[in-house]
């Protein structure tokens, strides 16, 4: 079953919406509800999201890799690089 949905958005991102919804051959609608149905999924932590599922295994990493850490470094160089440019 299905039911209307009234949002309001910014023409501009409704916009730029509907054009990757035609370039991927989707509805914005259908992406509006495979979005909200990703985000609200319930699953256990240790479950793995399909996306995340296909490259388990691509990338090994040593042992002591602090991916906390890492993001936190990509983070900061990317946001001072832009701050002091």
């Amino acid at each position: 079953m299905t039911t209307k949905l009234t949002l309001t958005v910014k023409k501009s991102v409704v916009e730029r919406g509907k054009i990757y919804a035609k370039s991927t051959g989707r509805s914005l609608s259908e992406i509006i509800e495979n979005y909200l149905g990703t985000i609200t999924q319930e699953s256990s932590s240790n479950e793995l999201s399909p996306k995340l599922r296909k490259i388990v295994g691509v990338v090994n990493l040593p042992k002591d890799f602090d991916d906390k850490k890492e993001l936190k470094l990509v983070l900061e160089e990317k946001h001072l690089r832009v701050r002091f440019l």
